[in-house]
């Protein structure tokens, strides 16, 4: 290891890490190869290396186990696209590159990498939006590096910064200027540059957040309805639906948790420390992994209380997203009879596609986030509520217009 080297750890391991160390003159460049960042970042690059583990959690984990054999009602509610075909538990980030190309799920443009890499925000800069458009194969053949350091430091400073094109253009909408963000806000977005929903655009395939409207299920879903938005539309049903990718940060945005001021990194990746050296752990895994290091800083219990405390809140938002899985297939199924009918009523079949359209959205928002609620335990249970008494409507609606 060059002396270089040796005098950046050094300068690290005195520095207790809540972010980004701004290290003027790294002169890393662009470089994406996590083992180059590891030789003058040895503890982090370590513990990034533990996101490779494959372990469960009750509710989710990192074994690349089939959801559609653990829940079989979602295959009805996926019917007619790709994640009735394939739809497995996430693994770890080193993993990303990997899973992206090993699934039987159709992969429509280049856009799917957009997540899956560090070369991306450099390919987009390089090509603009016309990368996004490209042939998934054609896209594979120029990434080199899966996700790594580049995603989220500065190649410069090592200091926080978000990279993704369609973060920056989503804030700027918001009228937030990405480079005056603090670094607080920084622990939680850098995070949202993947952990969010999103959606293709029709003609170049750039991936956007629909937040125009808000981060709510509500403005979500009025932001598609106003473009008129649609994933696909269900083969039973005849109902546009839309599918949710993995809203964790805008889920969390309206808890008691992001309320008193805490990041994503403070229970996903928190401060711990190794020989004396105190340092940002980069496993970013389920904080159930490391209770006493994620949440003991601030709630004084004993982890096992904390467990059990994390477990009854997903057990029970678990529980009732099957019930809400339960009746959006039955609006699917009501729906369905209605439609084959010789005579039917149109325009309430209409209002039923619309409520079943509405519920199943509620629904996926829980089901394609990644903490079985407890990002936000209140608001997951309201969606989940909603979700049962729209598909409930839809039912009702449809029996009407069968008559």
């Amino acid at each position: 290891m060059s002396i270089r080297g040796k005098v950046l750890i050094f300068i690290f391991s005195v520095l207790i890490v809540v972010g980004g160390v701004g290290l003027a003159n790294s002169n890393f460049g662009f470089e994406g190869d996590l083992a180059e960042w590891g030789e003058y970042f040895p503890l982090q690059y370590q513990s990034f290396l533990k996101n490779g583990e494959m372990a469960s959690t009750e509710f989710g984990g990192s074994e690349p186990v089939s959801k559609l054999d653990q829940a079989v009602y979602l295959k009805e509610l996926y019917a007619g696209m790709p994640f009735s075909v394939e739809y497995k538990e996430d693994r770890g980030h080193v993993y990303a590159m990997d899973d992206v190309l090993d699934t039987a799920r159709k992969k429509p443009a280049a856009s799917c990498l957009s997540c899956k890499s560090s070369d991306i925000p450099q390919l987009v800069a390089a090509e603009g939006v016309d990368f996004y458009g490209k042939p998934f194969e054609a896209g594979v053949a120029q990434i080199e590096n899966t996700i790594g350091c580049l995603n989220c430091h500065d190649s410069d400073t090592m200091e926080l910064r978000i990279a993704q094109p369609m973060l920056i253009a989503a804030l700027e909408k918001q009228g937030r200027v990405p480079e005056q963000l603090s670094n607080q806000e920084l622990r939680t977005l850098v995070c949202a540059q993947c952990h969010v929903e999103y959606y293709f655009q029709a003609d170049t395939k750039e991936p956007i957040y629909p937040w125009d409207k808000g981060l709510t299920v509500a403005a979500v879903e009025e932001y598609y309805d106003a473009i008129g938005f649609k994933d696909w539309t269900h083969p039973r049903s005849g109902t546009d639906l839309i599918k949710i990718q993995h809203p964790d940060y805008e889920l969390f945005q309206s808890s008691v948790h992001a309320a008193a001021g805490v990041t994503c990194a403070d229970c996903h990746m928190p401060v711990v420390s190794d020989g004396g050296v105190t340092y940002t752990s980069h496993w970013m895994t389920s904080p159930l992994k490391h209770l006493e290091a994620s949440c003991t800083g601030c709630h004084q219990q004993d982890v096992d209380q904390l467990k059990e405390r994390v477990l009854y809140t997903q057990r029970r938002t678990m529980e009732l997203l099957e019930r809400a899985g339960e009746a959006n297939i039955a609006a699917i199924d009501a729906i369905e009879a209605a439609s084959k009918k010789r005579r039917v009523n149109q325009k309430l079949l209409a209002e039923a596609r619309a409520l079943h359209r509405s519920a199943q959205v509620r629904f996926d928002w829980l089901a394609a986030e990644n903490s079985a609620g407890f990002h936000n335990p209140q608001e997951s249970l309201y969606l989940l509520g909603q979700s049962i008494d729209l598909a409930w409507q839809a039912v009702e609606k449809a029996q009407l217009a069968a008559k």
